[in-house]
């Protein structure tokens, strides 16, 4: 997948723990670790605003993409 998940970075560099940060926005810690770890097609824009306020960041701090050659092939799920 062309968007990489750099949220262990974002706890690394922070000192904190994936459990400190579920507990704080209300999230379960299995529901973090599937973001975590790219395993979900989605998230919600108000859990990445909570882990953001959380985090003391940008949503850019936790996602990044990178360009593939299929990025705008026929076929991909965005709805369209």
């Amino acid at each position: 997948m062309p968007i990489r998940i750099r949220l262990d970075e974002v706890l690394a560099a922070k000192h904190l723990k994936a459990k400190q940060i579920a507990a704080e926005i209300g999230v379960s810690e299995t529901h973090l670790s599937l973001f975590r770890s790219g395993k979900v097609r989605g998230v919600r824009f108000a859990t990445l605003a909570k882990l953001c306020a959380a985090l003391g960041c940008q949503p850019g701090d936790l996602l990044v993409y990178e360009p593939g050659e299929s990025d705008l092939a026929d076929g991909d799920d965005d709805g369209e």
